[in-house]
């Protein structure tokens, strides 16, 4: 029956690129919001969103982090804005093994944008809470949700990442020694 489809709610920042003056304070925002601890450092190479700069033409365009990819796409189109080109990968939020973009810089692992859930819950994400000139609005609707979405979690898109750069064979070994070496230290610690 169509009534008894179930609703989601739909979370969207939008981006007004007429609006954004390229002040970055946004990935300022979003890089302190999820250091560890949180708001004790900022680097906007851990921020999930980044702003692409042309200075010259005055073009600021900020770009969330979406999903991983194990590959690089085959999309290698230009886009002409004012004049100048701009390769597709500019303004692509996937974290992907041709670029750096959107990628933890201490360890490789994938950034996404999550929103800034946390608990409690924040009424907008950090980077549109930040954003004086109107340039990212946050919205929320309501849509009839179709089959059950699997939301992935940020460990299983990490540990894919890890698979495909050093091998899930190579992933399982590491993990069974150090549940092996975890094993030993805890018995050693038992008082006799």
């Amino acid at each position: 029956m169509k009534g008894d489809l179930k609703k989601k709610i739909v979370k969207e920042i939008k981006v007004d690129l007429d609006k954004c003056i390229g002040c970055r304070a946004c990935e300022l925002a979003c890089s302190a919001f999820h250091a560890r601890p949180k708001y004790s450092s900022t680097n906007p190479a851990r921020s999930r969103i980044r702003v692409v700069v042309d200075d010259l033409n005055d073009v600021y365009v900020p770009i969330r982090a979406g999903d991983y990819t194990p590959a690089e796409c085959n999309g290698r189109h230009t886009y002409t804005i004012d004049g100048k080109e701009y390769s597709e990968c500019s303004f692509c939020g996937v974290s992907c093994p041709a670029r750096d973009l959107f990628k933890e810089p201490d360890s490789g692992l994938p950034l996404k944008c999550d929103m800034c859930e946390s608990d409690p819950p924040l009424e907008e994400p950090m980077c549109v809470q930040v954003c004086r000139c109107d340039a990212l609005t946050y919205e929320e609707r309501e849509e009839e949700a179709g089959q059950e979405e699997v939301k992935r979690e940020e460990i299983e898109v990490g540990l894919e990442s890890l698979a495909d750069k050093y091998g899930l064979e190579n992933i399982l070994d590491a993990v069974a020694r150090m549940s092996k070496d975890k094993k030993g230290e805890g018995e050693r610690s038992k008082p006799y």
